[in-house]
């Protein structure tokens, strides 16, 4: 993560504290720290290994599309760390739909947009997750020590099969390229600032099918705002979202979403396969659920 003294000296070349540089969070993947400004406040953020292409990421983002993503005020790419100008208002309070109504149309154009670069950010550092693989990466899962029981690993390896066939059939279409997906999308990575919205939080990102981003928005949407199966709001997202993709994908959405919910599982996989043993309870509390909700998927 780097000597604290030695990142409050990089802080300071590009703000100047107001005050004591605190420390919000501390995770295994990242240490988040509150810079005091004269007028507001910058966040640094050090990431370790398994997310350290983040502060690139983030800064090539900001580049683009400084309208819809965290402005990045400083980033060091072989030290894994990142300074980013105040991103407002987070929607983690009341997640309504109408924020991600405004919000992921603009996200697609971005991920339209970083279609040409998904080379460029595999290369430095951001997991590829292509469709074609994973069948293979579920193949590994189901051979993991996962925090399922017994009749649900065997649910898990029983479906592998039927999970390859509807890999082979959204990799079938061609018509959408791979590229950046947040894989994280849900309210607390949601702001909005100066009358817009603005994504957070790259650590999770992948190169892989655009569509899956949607599998943890809807998620949240599902569990912390309480729309039902059957809710409006979620054929209303979708169009919103498909808007900048052109028409034709309502099916290729549905078929993404449900490839998608094992996809997230799997990257979830190398999150963990990061941390020690020891950590690994407190982090399979949540893993275990999205294991199981990949499992509803299949």
């Amino acid at each position: 993560m780097g000597d604290r003294d030695e990142a409050e000296a990089w802080i300071r070349r590009y703000v100047e504290p107001a005050g004591p540089v605190e420390t919000t969070h501390v995770r295994p993947w990242s240490t988040v720290r509150r810079v005091p400004l004269a007028h507001g406040a910058a966040w640094f953020k050090a990431c370790a290994p398994v997310q350290a292409f983040e502060p690139r990421l983030s800064a090539r983002l900001s580049e683009r599309w400084p309208d819809r993503v965290a402005e990045v005020l400083a980033h060091d790419e072989d030290r894994g760390w990142l300074l980013l100008a105040d991103a407002g208002e987070p929607t983690a309070r009341s997640n309504p739909p109408e924020a991600w109504l405004a919000a992921l149309p603009r996200y697609a154009e971005l991920q339209r947009g970083e279609a040409a670069h998904a080379g460029e950010h595999v290369a430095h550092g951001v997991p590829a997750l292509p469709v074609v693989a994973l069948p293979a990466r579920l193949a590994d899962l189901v051979e993991a020590d996962l925090p399922l029981d017994r009749a649900e690993r065997a649910r898990l390896a029983a479906a592998a099969p039927g999970y390859g066939r509807l890999c082979a059939e959204l990799a079938d279409d061609r018509r959408l390229p791979a590229t950046v997906q947040h894989d994280d999308l849900h309210m607390a990575n949601l702001y909005r600032h100066d009358g817009r919205m603005r994504v957070l939080d790259w650590g999770d990102a992948s190169v892989s099918h655009p569509f899956f981003s949607l599998v943890v928005t809807f998620r949240f949407l599902a569990e912390r705002t309480g729309l039902g199966p059957d809710d409006p709001w979620f054929g209303r997202l979708r169009d919103a979202y498909l808007e900048p993709w052109g028409g034709g994908f309502g099916e290729t959405f549905d078929l993404a979403l449900r490839v998608g919910a094992v996809a997230h599982a799997v990257a979830w996989a190398r999150q963990r396969d990061f941390l020690p043993p020891s950590e690994w309870p407190a982090f399979d509390q949540g893993y275990a659920h999205i294991l199981r909700r990949a499992l509803r998927a299949l």
